[in-house]
């Protein structure tokens, strides 16, 4: 599912400093997400979610819940 984020990334003409800036995460945070490297924490998901305007619930859960790390902050 992470592809689906870099696919809407990309549909929305946003990079990854502007996605980071708008969730107010860093630049690296953000790349590390994309990539499947780190699970946003619950908020930083919904901002993310928010920010690329996608309504699904599905667009972390695969691999946060095979790592077994969902998180609420």
């Amino acid at each position: 599912m992470r592809e689906k984020l870099k696919q809407i990334r990309l549909e929305k003409g946003l990079t990854h400093e502007e996605i980071a800036n708008m969730a107010n995460i860093n630049r690296a945070t953000y790349t590390n997400i994309e990539l499947g490297r780190k699970n946003p924490s619950f908020i930083v998901a919904t901002r993310i979610k928010n920010i690329l305007g996608y309504e699904g619930d599905d667009i972390f859960l695969d691999t946060m819940c095979r790592k077994g790390t969902i998180r609420t902050s």
